[in-house]
């Protein structure tokens, strides 16, 4: 259960950091420097914990990291242009949704108690994103078709890395960053778009990338440790931290709904770790 919350805080952290960095310089340009900094991040996790990879390891982490790229992305320009308290949390409840479906379909069977959990826990994304009313210039059907799109690309991505084997270390993880960086540099090029002179900004994106690839990192750690199905919704509750930050830093009122689903999802997350 600790895994599975470090990486919320990561994902959700990093989403943050990214939506606000996406404010400032083009989407594309706060990818490159994530994708490059998160690259740098990757080697050093691959070398320093052994593997062994297989070539179907590689593969497997290459498509990954550019489903991964384009989520991000689209997730990205979702939290620049709306709201982060709904986007990050639609992204995150369909998100977990795919691997439970896939973990259970093949065959994972989690305790009652913790599915009891996983529900609470996938309830409480829901939660979070159930406020719906704002100023008149957010267009929420727009929110909702950038946040299911990039949670089905995280879903798919995150099936991929549990595919790979336990021996392959964190190689996956650099053979996806090795995959998406060139991909994300060849569309800097191709749409002539600058990196932007805002050093702030460009700190911000780093950071962003940092904790991306820490949280996938940690991720494939914990779905190693235990089930797909159980850690996907720990996963989801990363949105509670980009609500949070969004609270502190740009002042997004939390809806009473939301703080709901903060406290349900406290229960998940102790229902997940008694079961």
């Amino acid at each position: 259960m600790f895994l599975g919350v470090c990486v919320a805080a990561c994902f959700g952290s990093g989403d943050f950091l990214g939506g606000l960095a996406s404010k400032r310089l083009p989407t594309i340009a706060v990818l490159a420097l994530a994708q490059i900094c998160a690259l740098a991040a990757a080697v050093v996790y691959a070398v320093a914990f052994a593997g062994d990879p297989t070539g179907r390891d590689l593969a497997f982490g290459g498509i990954a990291g550019g489903l991964n790229l384009i989520g991000l992305g689209v997730l990205f320009h979702g939290l620049a242009t709306g709201r982060m308290g709904v986007v990050a949390p639609v992204t995150a409840v369909v998100a977990s949704v795919i691997p439970v479906a896939y973990g259970t379909a093949n065959g994972e069977r989690p305790s009652t108690v913790a599915l009891i959990g996983v529900v609470c826990a996938i309830a409480a994304a829901g939660l979070i994103a159930a406020e719906r009313s704002g100023p008149a210039d957010f267009d929420v059907k727009r929110e909702l078709m950038l946040a299911v799109f990039a949670a089905v690309l995280f879903g798919v991505s995150l099936i991929l890395y549990t595919e790979t084997t336990d021996d392959s270390g964190f190689w996956p993880v650099l053979a996806a960053r090795g995959a998406a960086v060139p991909l994300v540099l060849l569309a800097l090029v191709a749409t002539r778009t600058s990196i932007g002179s805002g050093l702030r900004e460009r700190r911000i994106a780093l950071g962003a990338g940092f904790l991306d690839v820490t949280a996938t990192a940690l991720l494939l750690l914990a779905v190693r440790e235990g089930l797909t199905s159980l850690v996907a919704p720990l996963a989801a509750l990363g949105p509670a931290f980009t609500v949070a930050w969004a609270w502190i830093v740009l002042k997004e009122p939390i809806a009473r709904l939301q703080i709901a689903g903060l406290g349900l999802g406290l229960v998940g997350l102790a229902l997940i770790a008694s079961g």
